[in-house]
């Protein structure tokens, strides 16, 4: 197994901790004037889904998880899970629903997204930093208000609704930001 130092942490490295694989949610380096300095971190547990705080020393030596990315096909979602198939040899993989947290309403079945893989059991799901999206609903804007930059509401091929410029129209393909769920450009 390899091992990282602290100071390799970014959101989205794997870690094994407490003999379990965990996948940083956030990480904040904290230098206080008295002290040495510190890693304060979100984990989420890939096997159970729960996000605990834990605080790491400078330099600190961690095990990395022996994770695999798969570009996957995203199939469809029943009853809490999400089917993916890999193109090339046919296996399908699920991941709970709650794996995907704020992509869900974003994801577009047919669309190939990064899947981490722990002994070929689907843990994670990388989701990409923006999507683009065809506006299929969109009410039309009011004239005259545009001094302000003014929004109106549509929503996309997926059912998520979103705050874009007036000027969208249905028909017309917008980008989103994937952490946010907010409007990008016109692509």
């Amino acid at each position: 197994m390899a091992t990282i130092s602290t100071s390799d942490l970014k959101k989205g490295t794997c870690i094994i901790f407490r003999d379990a694989p965990h996948i940083v949610v956030d990480k904040t380096f904290v230098s206080p004037g008295k002290g040495s300095a510190f890693f304060r971190t979100k984990l989420k547990n890939l096997k159970t889904g729960n996000v605990i705080d834990f605080t790491f020393k400078s330099g600190e030596k961690l095990e990395e998880a022996p994770l695999e990315t798969k570009e996957l096909q995203y199939l469809y979602k029943d009853s809490g899970e999400l089917f993916f198939i890999n193109p090339q040899t046919y296996e399908q993989l699920t991941l709970p629903k709650e794996m995907a947290g704020n992509f869900l309403p974003l994801m577009k079945e047919g669309e190939t997204y990064q899947v981490y893989t722990l002994e070929n059991q689907a843990v994670a799901l990388r989701p990409p930093l923006k999507v683009k999206l065809k506006v299929v609903a969109s009410e039309a804007g009011a004239k005259g208000n545009t001094v302000t930059g003014a929004t109106k509401e549509v929503e996309v091929e997926t059912g998520y609704r979103l705050q874009v410029p007036l000027f969208i129209k249905e028909g017309d393909t917008v980008s989103i930001n994937v952490e946010t769920g907010q409007y990008v450009e016109r692509v």
